[in-house]
């Protein structure tokens, strides 16, 4: 079953923008991972992301809400919406508490992780822009699998990445507390990518 929203699609474009603002601050979180000495240039780049995520969102709940007729539920439209501004305000999170702690250099196990947060919103940004086409292509079927997938890798490098910290000799408490809050921010942020898979994989069988 092909759904579409006719003439009007709106809706699509609202959320294929907050698929690429999340894309985006994905990107930047990986270039602020690298060396985050430069994590106050970041934040301010990925809030000003946060920024348009939200207006994206209230535009699309507002166009929900004046809407009578919508191409699917209302409720899943806003859900997409946002748990898409999720995954966005997650990374946000994530550089706004190294700006806050004063974090200004990197750990070996973190640039796998943010590469795998650039990895994942790329196949969200691609599986949302494959819904003006329906909910039951092969090529969306293809990016909700890849996005599960990626999941699971980031379970694997999460925990290896708290092991490390945990037992690493001679650390500091406060060192410990300040870097499993961002790596908590970072399974956030993949976690909520996977939401989405899920979201998408509920609406294609409550319209087969």
């Amino acid at each position: 079953m092909q759904l579409k929203i006719g003439k009007d699609y709106s809706f699509y474009s609202l959320l294929e923008g907050q698929a690429d603002v999340a894309k985006r601050a994905a990107q930047s979180f990986r270039e602020a991972a690298i060396d985050f000495s430069r994590v106050e240039e970041f934040a301010t780049k990925i809030q000003q992301l946060e920024h348009e995520g939200d207006e994206l969102t209230h535009r699309l709940q507002n166009h929900v809400s004046s809407s009578f007729i919508t191409p699917i539920d209302k409720e899943d439209l806003r859900e997409l919406s946002q748990t898409l501004d999720d995954i966005t305000d997650a990374i946000e999170a994530v550089v706004a508490r190294a700006k806050l702690y004063r974090i200004n250099s990197t750990r070996p196990d973190v640039i796998p992780l943010a590469d795998l947060i650039v990895k994942i919103t790329e196949k969200v940004w691609q599986a949302v822009g494959m819904l003006r086409s329906g909910f039951h292509s092969a090529n969306l079927t293809s990016a909700l699998t890849d996005i599960h997938t990626l999941e699971n890798d980031s379970d694997a490098l999460y925990r290896s990445a708290l092991a490390d910290l945990f037992f690493e000799p001679g650390v500091e408490p406060l060192t410990v507390i300040k870097w499993k809050e961002i790596y908590d921010r970072m399974e956030i942020a993949i976690d909520s990518c996977e939401d989405i898979a899920k979201i998408i994989g509920t609406i294609s069988v409550k319209y087969a």
